[in-house]
């Protein structure tokens, strides 16, 4: 028997969205069969051979990290920026601060014209758009038209942060959703530190300009790729019978309804989902502490500390890229793998299953966070254990994002778009928001005091996915199982 608080929160969830049907305390054979399974044709995306489907997601993927990647990747060039335009230090860190505003912002505005015209043609928009932005990027000479080419290109290369989740799990089956949405998870987060330790060299050996003409040189070669490998990934079965040999090229409506205006800001009424939004809260804190906190105070930390240059500052990124590469070996393959063995073992699928290895993500979150920063107080010439503690802390939060996101889709796949840009809405806000009060909490406290005051918020967070998403969305018999099995 469904008690009376499962009834009242089912009631309110389907309220929001007669679309939307969790996973959760149903009969999964015969959900899995109505959701998944659809007429077959060959044009269907889902039919398409394996390799295909991997080449689209891994384009995408690579698209996400280009996104972070051009935002953080003139994080070593801020001194250097700062004296070409007359600026001060903190203003040319504007450059960086408002591509991450605007690349939590615009997905918002990109996911109803996808729908219109489909994903393919606003990634050939997109990475043109940014092409031509980064042109004019290498040849600006002061900073107000630096900063209106940043603006740009983050409005025209955000497309794939917001979508790619919807474009995975149009091509993957439930028991290897995990991994997929783990490339693209990775790769998003890859981005950030990939782009000042990259830079860095660039900067120091070849000038800042060369930073932007590189980005101009990654574009055309996405470009190049998109025009050969890349296809539609929104089963349209008119506009698919119909297509000539200039179609690829040609954007034409791919959905006949009309565009209405609150398609703009329907993804953030995700906020009213209990199953999406306490994932999204916990997954965006440790994102900000364990990953943008360390990023952002690595050039501070190590620059003046240990008097490094931007070469030698990008070399510290190393430990974030790591710990990123380990964490996602663990979390989409080990997080499919459990939930498989226990839905062989129960005779259903059950998404909540994966919230049982988040514990890992935050232990070793805060573990990696602490070393880092008391390593980094105690430290009097330059050693290697807080980027040790840089890599344990990004190893967790990457098994994290990966596992929480997983966990949404999972429980609203029909909302997998949506979720991605609310996810990217929070998590970019929320980043944006840290290095204004960044600074002075490190100064006030140190760095061992605010790595431990971050901590503590994450210990918070740790308690919200597991006690509050099982009680949500198990029913008590449910619940009592998940237990004694896990």
């Amino acid at each position: 028997m469904i008690s009376a608080i499962d009834i009242m929160l089912e009631k309110t969830e389907k309220g929001g969205s007669g679309t939307s049907i969790p996973l959760e305390g149903v009969s999964p054979a015969a959900h899995i069969q109505r959701v998944e399974n659809r007429p077959s044709y060959p044009e269907d995306p889902r039919n398409w051979p394996i390799w295909k489907k991997n080449v689209q997601i891994l384009m995408v993927a690579f698209h996400s990290m280009v996104a972070t990647f051009m935002a953080a990747g003139i994080i070593p060039a801020f001194d250097t920026m700062a004296e070409e335009y007359g600026v001060t230090v903190p203003q040319a860190s504007y450059l960086t601060s408002i591509q991450i505003l605007v690349l939590g912002l615009t997905p918002f505005l990109w996911k109803p014209i996808t729908r219109i015209y489909g994903r393919y043609h606003v990634s050939l928009v997109s990475v043109l758009g940014s092409l031509v932005c980064n042109i004019g990027g290498a040849r600006c000479t002061t900073y107000g038209a630096q900063m209106a080419t940043r603006v740009l290109t983050a409005i025209l290369i955000s497309p794939p942060i917001g979508i790619g989740s919807g474009v995975i799990t149009e091509l993957c089956k439930p028991e290897e959703r995990a991994q997929k949405l783990g490339w693209w998870t990775l790769m998003s987060t890859l981005g950030i530190p990939a782009g000042p330790f990259i830079m860095g060299f660039v900067t120091k050996h070849i000038g800042f300009k060369w930073v932007y003409w590189i980005y101009v040189m990654i574009n055309f070669t996405q470009l190049l790729v998109y025009l050969l490998l890349g296809e539609e990934t929104i089963y349209a079965p008119g506009f698919a019978s119909k297509r000539g040999p200039t179609c690829k090229l040609v954007p034409r409506r791919i959905d006949p309804r009309p565009l209405k205006p609150r398609e703009f800001i329907e993804s953030i009424f995700m906020y009213r989902y209990p199953r999406i939004l306490v994932p999204t809260i916990a997954q965006c804190v440790v994102f900000c502490y364990a990953n943008t906190a360390i990023t952002v105070e690595m050039p501070i930390a190590f620059g003046q500390k240990f008097h490094f240059d931007a070469q030698q500052i990008g070399l510290q990124y190393i430990a974030v890229i790591i710990g990123s590469l380990l964490g996602e070996q663990v979390s989409g393959p080990t997080s499919d793998w459990f939930t498989q063995s226990l839905s062989k073992r129960r005779g259903h699928f059950r998404p909540a299953d994966r919230l049982w290895l988040s514990y890992i993500g935050f232990a070793t979150a805060i573990v990696g966070l602490l070393t880092w920063g008391f390593q980094l107080d105690n430290a009097t010439s330059w050693n290697v254990t807080p980027c040790i503690g840089a890599a344990i802390a990004n190893f967790g939060n990457q098994i994290l994002a990966t596992i929480l996101i997983s966990f949404a889709v999972d429980c609203y796949k029909d909302q997998s778009t949506d979720i991605g840009v609310f996810v990217n809405f929070v998590r970019h806000i929320y980043g944006f928001i840290g290095p204004f009060y960044f600074p002075p909490m490190f100064k006030t406290l140190n760095l061992g005091g605010a790595a431990g005051v971050m901590c503590a918020i994450i210990g918070v967070c740790a308690l919200a996915p597991v006690i509050t998403m099982h009680v949500v969305t198990s029913r008590r018999s449910e619940w009592r199982t998940g237990v004694n099995e896990a």
